[in-house]
């Protein structure tokens, strides 16, 4: 009895000393939920699902796409309250309670993917990341492209600068913000939903929408439409956005593993977009469409003014702008 008590001792010492690691075995990795609004088959879910692939080892990825945990809009006010670790964070919701963050989400601001991120590799990334992070408790580690909004018309009139739109009923999604966009190339912007532009194109109700061209290939726009005009007006993109106490609460290692992988995800991304793009430009010639540039610089000249001129540059900081057109 003497030796069984004694062997039983042993063990359960040994069960002791084993129990931290049992214990941190069952409660696992460290789970990140993550929410977007686009879907599982969107460009940019097969970004982030390679994001967790390379962090497979770290943590376990909860993906919550279409907005199915979170309704768009909410994500960053869900991270605030500690009830989401990692979303796909739009820049006009940081500008919500950060007005200086207006500057990002304005046309003519960014040039093109590569433009967009050196911006944010360079000061005026790191003022803008830091502002966020102090003020809000968000950490972003990354923009994340999506395509560039691109005018499509009904009509012929061949368009060259801002002046060739006036009193064009072109589409934009309700909201001042997207009003406002309209007016900052020229046109007469027209609010109409998204499901009804199609109809509202071949009826000659508005002369014109303006989308990514993959997505009006999707949309199949160009069968109401005559020609593209490759305004490019509107870099459109994300932040990949993580919660700030879970960013401190990862190893220096851990982050910049984190960081790495997702710039190599988003830049992967990124080139499927342009390769669409461009073979979108393809299929409407083959179409019969008209797909040409007009004089950019005059757009981006006119819609940079009236920008200036709006109550929302009061917000600005002072000379950003100069220094983001300076980025090479």
């Amino acid at each position: 009895m003497k030796q069984i008590g004694r062997r039983g001792v042993v063990a359960g010492a040994s069960l002791l000393a084993l129990s931290p690691a049992i214990g941190a075995r069952a409660q696992g990795k460290a789970k990140l939920k993550f929410s977007s609004a686009f879907t599982d088959q969107d460009l940019r879910a097969e970004a982030y699902k390679a994001l967790a692939q390379a962090m497979k080892d770290d943590f376990e990825f909860e993906p919550h796409f279409g907005s199915t945990l979170f309704k768009q809009g909410t994500e960053l006010v869900a991270m605030q309250r500690g009830n989401l670790e990692l979303c796909n964070l739009a820049p006009a919701d940081i500008s919500k309670q950060i007005p200086a963050w207006s500057l990002l989400t304005s046309a003519y601001l960014f040039r093109d993917y590569d433009h967009l991120k050196k911006t944010f590799k360079s000061d005026v990334g790191t003022e803008m990341t830091k502002m966020v992070r102090d003020k809000l408790g968000i950490q972003l580690v990354a923009p994340v492209y999506f395509g560039t909004r691109q005018v499509n018309l009904k009509p012929t009139k061949k368009i060259n600068t801002p002046a060739d739109l006036a009193g064009m009923k072109i589409r934009m999604p309700p909201g001042e913000f997207w009003q406002f966009l309209g007016e900052s190339i020229g046109a007469n912007p027209t609010p109409v939903a998204f499901a009804e532009v199609y109809t509202a194109l071949q009826s000659g109700a508005i002369d014109g929408q303006d989308n990514p061209l993959v997505l009006s290939r999707t949309m199949k726009f160009y069968e109401v439409t005559k020609q593209f005009v490759l305004t490019g007006h509107l870099v459109g993109y994300d932040m990949c956005a993580v919660a700030g106490k879970i960013w401190d609460g990862w190893k220096p290692e851990q982050r910049a593993k984190f960081a790495a992988a997702a710039e190599k995800a988003f830049d992967e991304c990124a080139a499927k977009y342009n390769a669409q793009e461009q073979g979108a430009v393809e299929f409407f010639r083959k179409e019969g469409l008209d797909v040409y540039a007009p004089d950019v610089a005059a757009f981006r000249s006119f819609a940079q003014k009236k920008y200036l001129d709006s109550a929302m540059a009061k917000d600005w900081p002072k000379g950003m702008l100069e220094r983001i057109n300076a980025i090479k």
